[in-house]
């Protein structure tokens, strides 16, 4: 089985976690919402009907949804399924995240994957510290990779050489300082690809180099306005080329993808998204893709 090279491709299988499963309870949240830096406190009832109305665009056009089991050693951000893995056409790459409370979930993803048969071909070691929202297939042959907070040099040189069979070439972003460290920016905080020649940005944190490239490339641009990019409007999952999902309010985000011949799915995501500043492309973990 050929796993993935693309954002943007039709999305076959996905692994996702409940937040009954990563929050737990109400009081687990209300005792870990602050240690995990989250906006404010979410409620718990909302949150999972909110996520019900997520997976239920997933269920419309994903044949295959694995979910993440509850683990006592995670935490409440395991909800984001997409950062401890990276996938490539061979299988996983382990990651190791550079945000140390979100550790515990690599050796629990790695079991997962295990169990349900899908091949691991590399794991971090060392120092190496990456999230996976901070590697993009920018095309089947192309990667980039974010060098900030999250994503460290020695993350960079070990990726490089575990998808060094799979790639044509390998860029390495610098990613800026931003709102800090304790803050989460990724690559894909403001790079979303939705098709071979679509994406959406925030340009204002984008590196130019990276910014010209795609336009170079043929890739028109949706720009997110600052105030949606506060909305996580920029974090926009492709279920298929131009079949995107992304967090209601974000209007002109959909806008621009709709008169780009997008079809744009919304759902609300105030407990489930903004209050840990996760989008749909950080609440699923695409496994096949297909051409």
């Amino acid at each position: 089985m050929s796993y993935l090279s693309s954002m943007y491709q039709p999305l076959q299988r996905v692994i996702v976690k409940r937040p009954q499963e990563a929050f737990k309870s109400q009081e687990h949240l209300d005792e870990n919402w602050q240690t995990f830096n989250y906006v404010s406190v979410p409620d718990y009832g909302e949150a999972i009907r909110e996520y019900e109305t997520f997976l239920g665009i997933l269920e419309k056009h994903v044949p295959q949804i694995d979910y993440l089991p509850e683990a006592e050693e995670t935490g409440l951000d395991s909800l984001y399924a997409h950062d401890p893995v990276k996938f490539t056409p061979a299988g996983a790459i382990i990651l190791r995240s550079g945000k140390s409370l979100r550790q515990p979930e690599a050796p629990v993803y790695k079991r997962f994957l295990e169990e349900k048969g899908i091949p691991v071909i590399g794991e971090l070691t060392g120092d190496a510290v990456s999230d996976g929202g901070d590697i993009v297939w920018l095309d089947d042959r192309t990667i980039a990779v974010g060098r900030g907070y999250r994503t460290n040099d020695e993350a960079i040189r070990q990726l490089r050489e575990i998808t060094a069979p799979f790639v044509d070439e390998f860029i390495e972003v610098q990613l800026p300082h931003d709102r800090g460290e304790a803050e989460c920016l990724h690559l894909m905080s403001f790079l979303s690809i939705v098709d071979k020649d679509l994406a959406v940005v925030h340009s204002p944190l984008m590196p130019v180099f990276l910014r010209q490239r795609l336009i170079e490339n043929g890739v028109r641009l949706v720009e997110v306005p600052q105030d949606e990019y506060d909305n996580l409007g920029c974090n926009v999952l492709a279920l298929a080329p131009r079949i995107v999902v992304i967090p209601a309010g974000n209007p002109v985000t959909k806008a621009g993808l709709e008169e780009a011949g997008a079809t744009v799915y919304e759902y609300k995501g105030d407990e489930i998204s903004y209050k840990g500043t996760g989008g749909p492309t950080c609440l699923t973990c695409p496994v096949v893709r297909t051409t």
